[in-house]
């Protein structure tokens, strides 16, 4: 269907699945139109959008148009990297498989929380998304926002009432009753208009505001999957890290118990038991306080476990120290003896449990300091 506006091609295949080349090549093309086209559509929308003279409706429409352009930027960046795979055809089994997963991944990069590259849809998804926004802006802006062939404009209206009713189904059942609704009175508005078409009505005026409507619905359900599939990963980040902390945890307290056991002073830290933060929550908020909490923790036990490790380093420490004073008089009996005292002094700390750091820092210290009158360079 030719229309004056972009619309996103279905996309072939599916997850990391190996794709004929030809289907490759013919959604690429697709995308490369669809790219350049709402690129144009979004400069026209950013002009409409500045030239409203009211700022109240200006600062209304601005978050959209600014999600818009963020979106557009991630398809194009996406689609920058399906280019640079297809490699103008050269593509096995191996790069086909590799576009595949590039199309059907999210488009979300590591780290990002914020703008269109925050959300955790597809490629396909936020051009549909894309699609919706422009919708909708086009008719708040007062643009003729449509093909204005009738029939078409509700064959499309259609498709996206469907596409509607497949992100409802993905709504958990304990949250899906407002969305179902909004699905609903879509659905009906839709055929409404569909039968006053049938027996001749002019229903111009109807599909504009339903457009829109419908536009922002898909919105809003495409945004709400993106928090959802947010929700889910964050969710599991935190069950990983949970383990890792808590392995990480009984380490650190063998490490605690080892220098407590072998030097003194020993450092007095606590070290933080993740599994007292309870279990791993469900709900957005808080999950985010959980995964904040987590970060204190993995902090905490991050100075627990250089502190402990530096005391037991130190007993190594003056342990080497020691002995390269010894090794160092090696074949002068006479200094050997006489710092013979201050050797046996230092052995019996490091032999005794714990050892007295403080003690033994300055028993090799003293024998340092002999050693240096000796003459011995250390």
């Amino acid at each position: 269907m030719s229309t004056r506006y972009a619309v996103a091609p279905a996309a072939p295949g599916a997850l990391g699945a190996d794709v004929p080349a030809p289907e490759l090549l013919a959604y690429l093309d697709a995308m490369l139109r669809w790219r350049d086209q709402r690129r144009t559509e979004l400069e026209a929308l950013d002009r409409a959008a500045m030239e409203l003279a009211e700022p109240q409706e200006r600062a209304a429409v601005t978050p959209d148009v600014t999600l818009s352009m963020t979106l557009w930027q991630a398809v194009a960046d996406r689609l920058e990297l399906l280019l640079a795979t297809w490699d103008s055809g050269r593509v096995g089994e191996n790069e086909r498989r590799r576009i595949t997963t590039l199309v059907w991944g999210t488009l979300e990069q590591p780290g990002s929380r914020a703008g269109a590259q925050a959300l955790a849809v597809s490629l396909p998804e936020a051009c549909r998304l894309s699609d919706s926004l422009a919708t909708s802006l086009r008719s708040r802006l007062r643009l003729d926002g449509s093909d204005p062939r009738t029939t078409e404009r509700l064959t499309a209206l259609r498709a996206q009432v469907a596409r509607i009713a497949d992100q409802v189904a993905l709504v958990p059942e304990s949250r899906r009753s407002s969305a179902a609704q909004a699905h609903a009175l879509l659905e009906r508005r839709v055929e409404d208009v569909t039968e006053r078409l049938r027996r001749g009505a002019d229903v111009g005026g109807f599909l504009g505001p339903l457009e829109a409507e419908a536009a922002t619905v898909e919105r809003d359900l495409i945004v709400a999957a993106s928090a959802r599939a947010h929700a889910k990963a964050d969710h599991a980040q935190a069950t990983r890290e949970v383990a890792e902390l808590s392995a990480r945890g009984e380490a650190v307290l063998a490490l605690a118990r080892r220098a407590r056991e072998l030097v003194t002073p020993a450092p007095t830290l606590g070290v933080p038991d993740v599994t007292q933060l309870g279990a791993v929550p469900s709900e957005p908020e808080e999950l985010t306080a959980y995964l904040s909490r987590l970060e204190r923790v993995d902090r905490a036990l991050g100075v627990a476990q250089t502190s402990y490790a530096q005391a037991l380093a130190r007993r190594e420490e003056l342990a080497l120290r020691a002995r390269t004073v010894r090794e160092a008089l090696q074949g002068d009996a006479d200094a050997t003896a006489a710092m013979a005292s201050l050797a046996q002094q230092a052995q019996a700390l490091l032999e005794a449990r714990p050892t007295d750091l403080t003690r033994l820092e300055a028993l090799v210290q003293a024998q340092e300091t002999f050693a240096r009158t000796m003459g011995v360079r250390l």
